[in-house]
């Protein structure tokens, strides 16, 4: 089975000015490398989109919501509140059971972390493109915290791949 990219908050809020995520430089080429990876094998892709609310850079409708990467005939975008993708909304009817999926996105310790975990719970295997998610620095700079959830992830089941050779075939 053609593994599923998912590609979480890939939205201007987290890649661009005026307050990328540190590591948007080298996290930016990484994901999109992947994504014309995925493209070009014909694997299906799930664009997940963070609707903030109140403050928040990535409220509906302004320019941080906006994803990074233009959404192609057949690829699907799924529009989430919480930090779980699969949380009240329609993924799981987008990606078959058992199926293999691919993520990479923002934030490490949020999103990808909880739809990671939400997936191997339900069966999924995972490979988490280690060079292509990222996070805010905090308590710990960020690129610490991404390495962490990197292996706390790996130690609940997902596979690890770099952008280089993580593939859809």
């Amino acid at each position: 089975m053609v593994p599923v990219l998912l590609l979480i908050d890939v939205q201007n809020n987290m890649l661009l000015p005026p307050e990328p995520v540190p590591s948007a430089a080298t996290v930016a080429p990484a994901i999109a490398a992947v994504l014309s990876r995925a493209r070009a094998a014909g694997a299906p892709v799930v664009h997940v989109r963070n609707n903030g609310t109140g403050d928040d850079p990535d409220v509906p409708g302004t320019p941080g919501w906006t994803l990074i990467h233009d959404v192609f005939p057949g690829e699907h975008v799924v529009d989430k509140t919480t930090p779980d993708s699969f949380a009240d909304t329609p993924l799981s009817t987008l990606v078959p059971a058992g199926a293999p999926l691919v993520v990479a996105g923002m934030q490490s310790d949020f999103c990808v972390r909880e739809t990671t975990l939400e997936a191997l719970r339900r069966g999924h295997p995972v490979t988490l493109v280690t060079d292509a998610h990222a996070t805010y620095d905090g308590s710990v700079p960020a690129a610490e915290t991404s390495a962490a959830v990197t292996a706390e992830l790996a130690t609940a089941g997902a596979s690890l791949a770099s952008s280089e050779v993580v593939h859809f075939g």
